[in-house]
Order: C-alpha cells, then sequence, then structure tokens
C-alpha cells in the first residue's frame, strides 16, 4: 500500500494519487498519511538536490535514459562550468 502510494505521487494520474491516498489514510490514520507523504517528498527533494550538485548519474540508470536526455539535449550541460 506504502509503495502504491510512493509510485502514484511520483506519477501523474491525480486519480489514483487520491486513491492512493486516501487507502493509507483509511488503513493507518491520516497522520501517517501525512509522514508517508513527507518521506516521498523528501527523497525526491534529496535526487533533485544530487542532480543539481552534478553527482555522476549510475550507469544502468545513465543507460535507461539515454534517449530522453538526447532528446531532450540535457547533454550538452555536462560540460558547463559555472
Amino acid at each position: 500500500m506504502l509503495i502504491a502510494f510512493a509510485d502514484r505521487a511520483l506519477g501523474d494520474d491525480a486519480t489514483a494519487l487520491a486513491a492512493a491516498r486516501d487507502s493509507v489514510a483509511a488503513r493507518l490514520g491520516p497522520a501517517a498519511m501525512i509522514d508517508a507523504a513527507a518521506v516521498i517528498a523528501g527523497f525526491d527533494g534529496i535526487t533533485r538536490i544530487a542532480d543539481a550538485t552534478g553527482i555522476p548519474l549510475e550507469p544502468p540508470k545513465a543507460e535507461a535514459v539515454a534517449d530522453l536526455r538526447a532528446t531532450l539535449g540535457l547533454d550538452r550541460f555536462l560540460d558547463a562550468k559555472s
């Protein structure tokens, strides 16, 4: 149930997210749902911070998103200097 909540929170289906959120609140209570949402948000934020600092992407992840990076032209930022 919590994994489904995390998956839905990082997805783009608002209806599925609402259902997952309601499921967690119904089984664990509203406070636990808020705690779970905070953990999800924290991990998403940590990832964004790591990306912004230039921490290298792990090779399997880089390979998995190679086409997307090429389409968006993201690799051009690899050589950017502050």
